[in-house]
């Protein structure tokens, strides 16, 4: 898979850094240099919890399917509940995140893309993110900062207070961990965790759209990717998801495996879960590649 690099003039090709963002991100890393030397089985165990609740029920399970593609639904407090754990992922606010993955579909692997590798392999990567609000040069850029296409979620509470009050709930939790363990759990259930996170969710961004197999015919660069399914819950079956962004299960072959799909069956086969959308044989006998040849 080749992706095509659009023509930018000089201008276009200019990019501000946000300097607070780049220095939350060099922060993070850095306290990840003495992550060897402040280990212990509590400070470990921290880590992989927290990876597991901001990560899948957080991102994937809630920032992702539930609010983003709307796949499924669940009653209000557990919808609540999963993103106020998406929150502690660092990747921002449920509105704003929403919005840009949004805009990122509507304009897949076009100028337009908020964070398309079609700009460069480290823009699709991470410079997107640290790339200064008022400093993007490509509109939709600009754009999808407003985020008009996520009326939905600015029309309740909750939503509106977490994105007022977003930057606090990620320093509370750090502070909860260092009264709780020290150095050691700041270090390994703040930093090392959201740093493996935010990784896994960028390498997603760029990875599956330069690198694997596409069986379904997108109009896009999205891959899927076996491996970056291990690390990112199943959303490394990209181009299963691209083709049908609407479904619960990005892993449609039986054995493409995608925890975020067994967690949403477990909730719905306790009555939790419910509305819960899968492709229909129709459209995937419509998008399948080999049909076409």
């Amino acid at each position: 898979m080749t992706v095509k690099s659009p023509i930018l003039s000089e201008k276009e090709k200019k990019i501000k850094i946000d300097k607070k963002v780049a220095g939350v991100f060099f922060f993070l890393h850095f306290c990840c240099i003495f992550a060897p030397f402040q280990i212990n089985w509590g400070a470990f165990s921290i880590c992989l919890a927290l990876f597991m609740i901001t990560g899948l029920f957080g991102i994937t399970i809630s920032y992702h399917r539930n609010l983003s593609h709307k796949s499924f639904k669940v009653p209000k407090y557990l919808e609540y509940l999963f993103a106020y754990c998406g929150v502690h992922a660092l990747q921002g606010d449920p509105i704003t995140w929403v919005s840009t993955h949004r805009y990122h579909h509507q304009f897949v692997d076009t100028i337009k893309d908020p964070h398309s590798p079609v700009r460069g392999f480290w823009f699709g990567y991470i410079i997107w993110v640290v790339e200064e609000k008022d400093g993007s040069i490509i509109e939709t850029n600009r754009k999808h900062r407003k985020l008009d296409n996520a009326g939905d979620l600015e029309k309740q509470t909750f939503y509106r207070f977490i994105r007022k009050t977003y930057i606090l709930h990620p320093i509370a939790l750090a502070l909860i961990l260092y009264f709780l363990g020290g150095i050691p759990f700041f270090i390994w259930g703040t930093c090392v965790r959201t740093v493996m996170l935010l990784h896994s969710t960028f390498m997603v961004n760029s990875f599956c759209h330069m690198w694997g197999k596409q069986p379904w015919k997108t109009n896009d660069f999205s891959t899927n990717n076996w491996w970056m399914s291990l690390l990112a819950f199943g959303e490394g079956w990209h181009n299963n998801h691209h083709a049908f962004e609407y479904s619960a299960r990005m892993g449609i072959e039986w054995w493409q495996f995608d925890l975020g799909w067994y967690v949403i069956v477990f909730l719905q086969a306790i009555g939790v879960a419910t509305n819960v959308k899968v492709p229909s044989q129709s459209h995937k006998q419509k998008l399948a590649k080999d049909k076409l040849q």
